[in-house]
């Protein structure tokens, strides 16, 4: 329940920096698929955020702030230094590929929960104030009858469609794949002959094979 307060004044931090888009966690989402009652929560955040606290109605209420100003300074400095070093690779795929972006990514998370477990960053509840009587979160359980369910559905939707359309959209979609050349036409004209995603990837990997992570850290 903490997360529902820290996700709302996350998204509002995020609309007074000039976040031009944003998503708000639902407050069991760390714990598996979110419930209905938190995403809907979740969704209540963002629409009171634009509709009733008025956070909205200027295009950068802090300007001028002298702290906003030298985040934002320290935010571009740290970027460009990513950056500087990505392109030193030789650009984003090669610095996938030689394990530089996850190694990064796994030392941040590494970092974080160290801090986290010493006590040098506080997470309300967590490692600091927390509540005997806090019940345990219980996350929702998904059964083997909804997995059933949805296969079937999928099943009636490609016994609905125009399967020869479907067949040419894919083919399409491997040839532009082969040739290297812009996939979002033919992916959408996929979309439009009723191609499902599973079909529209598989047509893909065809052609590209499985992304295999490095697992070196």
């Amino acid at each position: 329940e903490n997360n529902v307060v820290r996700v709302a004044y996350q998204a509002l931090a995020a609309i007074l920096g000039g976040a031009q888009s944003l998503h708000t966690n639902s407050m069991d989402e760390a714990l598996g698929l979110p419930s209905e009652k938190a995403v809907r929560l979740a969704l209540r955040t963002q629409q009171w955020l634009a509709h009733e606290s008025g956070v909205a109605n200027t295009v950068d209420p802090l300007a001028g702030s002298f702290y906003v100003e030298s985040l934002t300074k320290e935010i571009e400095e740290e970027a460009s230094g990513l950056i500087d070093s990505i392109d030193g690779m030789g650009g984003m795929l090669k610095a996938i590929e030689a394990g530089w972006v996850q190694r990064e990514i796994a030392e941040s998370a590494y970092r974080f929960q160290r801090a986290v477990e010493a006590g040098e960053r506080t997470i309300v509840g967590a490692n600091r104030f927390q509540s005997e009587e806090a019940a345990r979160p219980r996350p929702q359980r998904v059964g083997a009858s909804l997995d059933r369910e949805q296969v079937e559905r999928v099943k009636a939707f490609r016994k609905k469609r125009n399967a020869q359309d479907a067949k040419k959209a894919l083919t399409a979609v491997r040839e532009a794949a082969a040739l290297e050349t812009n996939l979002v036409p033919v992916i959408l004209e996929a979309v439009k002959a009723s191609a499902t995603l599973g079909e529209i990837a598989g047509a893909m990997r065809e052609i590209f094979g499985a992304y295999r992570a490095r697992s070196e850290i």
